[in-house]
């Protein structure tokens, strides 16, 4: 879970810098941000 979160923000950062596609860069980032929120809250462990 964590790891996706890292993985989306990194296209988030290269997508806004490169291609700046509107929309999905903001979905993805908001998706990330929400996988690291349930990552904290649940509590698991970090890798």
């Amino acid at each position: 879970m964590y790891l996706i979160a890292v993985i989306l923000v990194i296209g988030w950062i290269f997508g806004a810098f490169v291609y700046s596609v509107g929309g999905l860069i903001h979905i993805l980032l908001v998706l990330a941000v929400i996988s690291v929120l349930f990552r904290i809250i649940g509590g698991g462990r970090p890798v």
